[in-house]
């Protein structure tokens, strides 16, 4: 399963390793006189922010800005305590209030389309990088042999409207993302947003990642990864109950806190950028799976009617989503989900929402058969798609259509 990082293993483990730009910053539970002398370094300024691994913690109002030692003590008590997204955090921490004329957007995340790392950069930082337009994004797909060099990243700079004098150090620091992205074993990593100063330095103001555990670069890096306090959700309890049941095929599940689309996804890797595709896109998955390694039905029908029993009812869209299989046989898994969705409607009743499906491997015919057959007899409409469309399109078709049924004020 992936890994995730948050900021501040970030600022205190990474940054430094690979000259990464970055606020100065004090841990929550450092000394009162490490605090007290860092605010007076600072022109006596902070902002504070809780550790934990959720996004959106300034929409949750868990980022405080404070102006003095003790107001800086209490944000960090409070925000310390805060469930953001269902997440608790471990604590708090004080970064230096960067000054900026500018702010950018940067993530690297491997993309199925190019089969290669993908850079996406864009001057509207701060900002949901879904509700940014297309035009204000640049995208390059990094060759991993050649690596990214900062004349690409200058030129994405410099077309995006990047200020002139920060282009050659803002290239850098890119330079120096990819390369800590690249020799770590990150299947994702985002900066949003990068602050650029007055002066032209670029500063990295906020950063998650999600790494790949099974990566050898990723086990020979020794991070000190934080525990942080169990929030474990119900659903996460009864699917993690039944992973260790068996052998048999994988269950594993992460709450996302999403409200709309429920994935029942197929492959590691290519889950995890599904995910990203979702919410990237305005799609708001509820929660991350990985469901492979050839399950056999009954295991895969006790995993969908999991599934089903805690997040369909409010579901806007059921998406059913892998690349091409090499061993797991898709008549027996799409057999076994579509009989738990029939038993669902059977015992609790229809529901109305699109199902939006996109597989490839062994029986694939005769799978999706059954499930069109399932369908249809539940009177669901349906979107298939065949093994020659990327997961990411199908992903970023199933955003848009719970984005359209949202406008359009459609039910769920």
């Amino acid at each position: 399963m992936p890994i995730e990082i948050a900021e501040l293993t970030f600022l205190e483990q990474l940054a430094k390793r690979h000259s990464i730009p970055v606020p100065r910053h004090v841990p929550g539970d450092a000394p009162a006189r490490e605090l007290r002398e860092a605010l007076e370094g600072w022109g006596g300024e902070a902002i504070v922010k809780p550790d934990v691994l959720a996004g959106k913690r300034g929409k949750s109002g868990a980022v405080k800005k404070v102006a003095e030692f003790v107001e800086a003590q209490r944000a960090i008590k409070k925000v310390g305590s805060l469930e953001i997204g269902g997440k608790l955090p471990r604590g708090a921490y004080a970064v230096e209030v960067v000054p900026a004329e500018a702010e950018a957007y940067s993530a690297i995340t491997y993309d199925s389309r190019s089969f290669s790392p993908m850079l996406t950069l864009s001057m509207k930082g701060g900002m949901d990088i879904e509700a940014v337009d297309e035009k204000d994004k640049a995208h390059l797909a990094v060759d991993v042999f050649k690596g990214l060099d900062a004349y690409q990243a200058s030129e994405m700079l410099e077309n995006l409207g990047c200020p002139k004098n920060a282009l050659s150090r803002f290239s850098r620091a890119l330079v120096n993302l990819w390369d800590l992205f690249i020799s770590t074993g990150m299947r994702m990593c985002e900066v949003n947003p990068w602050r650029i100063s007055a002066s032209g330095d670029a500063v990295a103001c906020d950063f998650k990642a999600v790494f790949d555990e099974a990566n050898y670069k990723f086990r020979n890096l020794h991070l000190e990864l934080p525990d942080y306090p169990a929030s474990t959700s119900a659903f996460e309890e009864e699917m993690s109950a039944w992973n260790a049941s068996s052998h048999q095929g994988q269950a594993h599940v992460s709450d996302l806190g999403g409200q709309a689309i429920l994935p029942i996804l197929f492959g590691g890797g290519a889950s995890t950028i599904v995910c990203e595709t979702l919410e990237s896109n305005g799609g708001s998955p509820i929660f991350l799976s990985d469901f492979g390694g050839n399950p056999p039905y009954e295991r895969m029908y006790g995993t969908a009617r999991i599934c089903f029993d805690h997040h369909l009812a409010n579901a806007r869209l059921l998406l059913i989503l892998g690349g091409k299989a090499n061993n797991t046989l898709i008549d027996v898994t799409f057999q076994a989900i579509g009989d738990a969705l029939a038993n669902y409607f059977e015992e609790k009743g229809p529901v109305d929402i699109p199902v939006v499906i996109g597989r490839g491997g062994p029986h694939l015919v005769k799978g999706l058969t059954s499930m069109r057959n399932t369908l249809e007899a539940l009177g669901l409409p349906y979107v298939i798609f065949g093994p020659d469309t990327p997961v990411t399109l199908v992903a970023e078709y199933a955003a848009r259509l719970v984005a359209a049924t949202s406008e359009s004020g459609g039910e769920k």
